[in-house]
């Protein structure tokens, strides 16, 4: 485990916040959603892609709540991410792209 899912993991427990893991995924959807609404804003939902602002804060509230989600679903997100930069290197290899599809 990382040290950011462990200190995510450590204020859960300090600040009695624990959650099951359907409930993380509804936040992290939840807060995922809320930085999206402001890149759907700064863009003028899309007409202008290049003025997209995001927030250190709603970015900072979708890591937490991916964290949380991975701690209470008991998944070590290092591991997952090392699973995944591997599996996207696989793709590019075979067939030049990083996508599921293709």
């Amino acid at each position: 485990m990382n040290d950011a899912q462990q200190r995510v993991a450590s204020f859960v427990v300090a600040n009695d916040l624990g959650a099951p893991p359907a409930y993380r995924l509804l936040d992290l959807v939840s807060e995922t959603g809320e930085l999206a609404k402001e890149a759907a804003t700064t863009t003028g939902y899309g007409t202008e892609p290049a003025a997209i602002d995001l927030s250190a804060d709603e970015l900072g509230d979708v890591y937490f709540s991916l964290l949380a989600l991975a701690e209470a679903a008991d998944l070590d997100a290092e591991e997952a991410l090392e699973d995944a930069l591997a599996k996207y290197d696989r793709r590019l290899g075979d067939r030049g792209t990083a996508g599921s599809g293709g």
